[in-house]
């Protein structure tokens, strides 16, 4: 699928999305079990599941700017965010920073993927609903002295276009989908990734 397309469906759409923020890149790193329990729940299916990772944004490799460490949480149909901001930091430190993280303490949980993406941001003109535009996406497994780096060895040529909304404006979200000559899909960068490194 074509970037420049896609952006260019979204600018044409009646809700009257404009760019939100300045384009950037997203660099994450994800967490899982030794026996990958996470992605295994996730493929899975299952109703109350959790998933792990660090991010920060920007073109730097060997140095991660104000990263933030997620859980995104899904509860069936519901799905929210706790976050855990860390001072900025070198790559050859993440090992002492990922100690500081309070909600990995007593789990059995280990870097596992890292990836990498350039995303766009779409603001509707009634300010109810934002687009995401992800492209340039890139997948390797995690290696405590490789930072993310450009060269992935397992790029991946999707176009990826996200929706997202408060659950009060559930019903007039598809009003927002009937003007996007898309199939809806479930999506998921981790699960992606872990297929793409697993061969």
């Amino acid at each position: 699928m074509n970037t420049e397309w896609v952006t260019q469906l979204v600018r044409l759409h009646p809700a009257s999305f404009r760019e939100a923020f300045p384009k950037r890149r997203v660099n994450n790193v994800y967490f899982d079990t030794p026996t990958l329990d996470c992605f295994k729940e996730n493929a899975a299916g299952v109703a109350q599941r959790k998933k792990h990772r660090l991010r920060w944004y920007g073109e730097q490799v060997f140095f991660l700017e104000k990263p933030v460490f997620e859980i995104k949480i899904k509860d069936r149909e519901l799905g929210y965010k706790k976050s855990q901001p860390l001072t900025s930091f070198q790559w050859t430190d993440l090992k002492t920073n990922l100690a500081k993280v309070a909600s990995l303490k007593g789990l059995h949980l280990q870097p596992i993927l890292i990836n990498s993406y350039q995303r766009a941001y779409y603001l509707s003109q009634d300010r109810r609903f934002r687009i995401t535009i992800d492209h340039d996406l890139s997948f390797a497994p995690f290696q405590w002295d490789k930072p993310i780096s450009k060269g992935y060895p397992s790029p991946s040529p999707a176009v990826v276009l996200e929706l997202k909304y408060e659950a009060e404006y559930d019903e007039l979200a598809q009003d927002i989908f009937d003007h996007l000559p898309f199939r809806q899909t479930k999506n998921s960068k981790f699960m992606e990734g872990i297929n793409l490194i697993l061969g």
